[in-house]
This record gives structure tokens, C-alpha cells and sequence, in this order.
């Protein structure tokens, strides 16, 4: 039997003080279960607001696990829809900072392709909302506008990509354009402003040329979300799927009874709850091929072992990071 080394907590906190990494055997597939050698998988704010108890799912203890999303190769199989050797990404549950993870088959989904381990550690998530942003509520048109806040986050960056592979131009808000804006517009950013600009507005639509975006992009809210309603065209959704702010968004009652807008709100878990497997499927085949050709790529800050769990996601809280925090299961 394999000894097994993972994340746990007896109680919701500050996950730099209150998780631990402890070992024990690796359970045995029981029929239609399978047996994942977990390589690598990423700290989201999701897993910080999981641990510290304020996410849409609760941790149950004693003993909850850690570790929302993350990528393997199955070790053992009980399930006739597998086999050894397969590729696959965490689709549901929680567990995947382990070296081993024993759990029903319904919760993986294979991944095709030649794909760098710690990007594909990261396919869940990001690139998933952004492309259910993109997708999910407005007919675009190539050509058309989008505007988005936290443009250099995991999923800004994922909007930027995909929008670029479906002819949508991209206005993307930034706390430090000047640094950020080179970065950005080699992912195929078309124009990049700075969010803290009290013109930020009107900069932007100069640079559109008086052409305002259709649809909007929020993951902060509070006064952000305002300049995105600001920068929308007339009868223009915004979709929330985020607030780094922690602050509520404010609803100018012109912009609802005159410009007409559309506020949505996306939690992607909900929606992989809803949706059916074909279209679970045909969803990840597509992010996972434009990952393999290099199409479709996150930033990475550092990469930590196993037991440093805690002082990773201690840098995962970090407001100044280059890129995501993961967690390397192989060391």
C-alpha cells in the first residue's frame, strides 16, 4: 500500500497558521474509483476563502482536506470509463494537495494532449471562467468590445487569449499599466489603462475610438465595477465572478433605468453542476488543445513543495506576485 502525504486543517482560520501536512496509507479504489498520482495543482483564492471558511462550499471536520483543483496521472482504475496511465484534471471535490487522491470517477475528467503539468494543474479554474465569460452570456461578434477589471489576474489573462482567438478586442483595467501593459499586449491585449486613473473612462474610449464595450468582465467590484458599467455600451452586460475588493457594487439607478445594463453573476463550480457532461467535455477538449499548442497559458509566480503549504499560501495572499502560486506534489 502506497503512504500518502496531504494538506489538513481541524478548523477554518488563516490558512498560513492553521494548515498541516500529515501521511497515512492511500485508500484502495472500491469500484468506479480510481486512484490519481496527483502532479501538481495551484492556491486560487477559492482555496484561501475555503480554508478561512467564507467560500460557497464548507469544509467538513475534522480533518478536511485542502486543494480545490490540481492534475495527475491515474495510478489505479475501478472504473470502466478510465484506464491507467490516463491524464486527468480534479473536476469536483477537494483534496488535490496530496501526492495520492482516492475518490469517485464522476470527479475527474480526462485531458488530452502534451501539456506542461503545472499549466494543466491550472485548466479548471481560470481558463474555464473566462471562457464561460466570454461564451456564457453574450452573443459576441468578432469585432465586437469587451472591457474587464484585474486584467493581469488568471482569468484576466485567460480572457485576453480567448477573446484574441475569437476576434474580440479586449480594454483592460490595471493598478500598474506601465508595468503590466508590454506583458499584456503580447497576449493580445488591444488596449491597457490604469484602473486608479480618475479618466480612466474616458482614456479607454479614446482609445476604442468612442467604441464601448458589450460586455464586462468584474473580479473586484466596489468602485471598479463602477467604471465598468461607466465604459459599457447601452443595454451592456457585466458579470461578476469575483470580488478581490470585498467590497459590494454600487448600481447607479441611470445606469439601470437609462443605459439599460445587465449585471450577471458566474461561480463556474455551479455551473459544471448544471451543465451536462457533453458540454463539460466539449469545454475543457477546447481550453486543453489551446494549452497544448501554447495558445492558452497562465503566469507562474513559484512553484513550493508539498510541506511548505503554509508559507505558499501565505504568497499566494501576496497583493504583488507575477503570477500564480503552485504546489509541486511530486517533491
Amino acid at each position: 500500500m502506497k503512504e500518502n502525504k496531504y494538506v489538513v486543517f481541524s478548523g477554518c482560520g488563516q490558512p498560513q497558521e492553521c494548515l498541516d501536512v500529515t501521511t497515512g496509507p492511500t485508500a484502495i479504489p472500491a469500484e468506479g474509483e480510481l486512484m490519481v498520482r496527483m502532479l501538481a495543482s495551484p492556491i486560487n483564492p477559492a482555496d484561501i476563502n475555503f480554508v478561512q471558511g467564507v467560500y460557497g462550499i464548507k469544509p467538513t471536520f475534522p480533518n478536511a482536506r485542502g486543494g480545490l483543483e490540481g492534475y495527475g496521472v491515474v495510478e489505479e482504475c475501478a472504473s470502466p470509463d478510465f484506464a491507467i496511465g490516463d491524464r486527468v484534471i480534479m473536476l469536483r471535490g477537494v483534496g488535490a494537495w496530496s501526492r495520492y487522491l482516492t475518490a469517485p470517477a464522476s470527479q475527474f475528467i480526462k485531458v488530452e494532449g502534451n501539456i506542461d503539468p503545472f499549466q494543466a494543474a491550472m485548466l479548471k479554474v481560470n481558463p474555464l471562467t473566462a471562457l464561460r465569460v466570454l461564451e456564457g452570456f453574450v452573443d459576441l461578434k468578432p469585432g465586437d468590445w469587451i472591457v474587464q477589471n484585474a486584467a493581469n489576474s488568471g482569468v484576466g489573462r485567460c480572457v485576453i487569449q480567448i477573446a484574441r482567438k475569437l476576434g474580440v478586442k479586449t480594454v483592460n483595467f490595471v493598478r500598474c499599466p506601465d508595468l503590466l501593459r508590454n506583458e499584456l499586449m503580447a497576449l493580445g491585449a488591444d488596449v491597457v489603462v490604469g484602473e486608479d486613473d480618475d479618466n480612466v473612462v474616458k482614456k479607454a474610449l479614446e482609445m476604442t475610438d468612442g467604441a464601448r464595450p458589450v460586455l464586462a468582465s468584474n473580479a473586484v467590484g466596489g468602485d471598479s465595477a463602477m467604471r465598468l458599467m461607466d465604459m459599457l455600451a447601452p443595454e451592456g452586460t457585466m458579470v461578476t465572478f469575483g470580488a478581490m475588493s470585498k467590497k459590494s457594487i454600487k448600481v447607479p439607478n441611470s445606469f439601470l433605468i437609462f443605459k439599460g445594463i445587465c449585471l450577471r453573476g458566474l461561480w463556474v463550480t455551479k455551473w459544471l453542476k448544471s451543465a451536462s457532461q457533453q458540454e463539460i467535455e466539449s469545454a475543457y477538449a477546447r481550453l486543453a488543445s489551446w494549452m497544448a499548442a501554447g495558445e492558452l497559458k497562465q503566469a507562474v509566480d513559484s512553484v513550493y513543495a508539498l510541506d511548505s503549504i503554509r508559507e505558499a499560501s501565505a504568497r499566494a495572499q501576496e497583493e504583488f506576485r507575477k503570477g500564480k502560486i503552485l504546489l509541486d506534489l511530486t517533491r
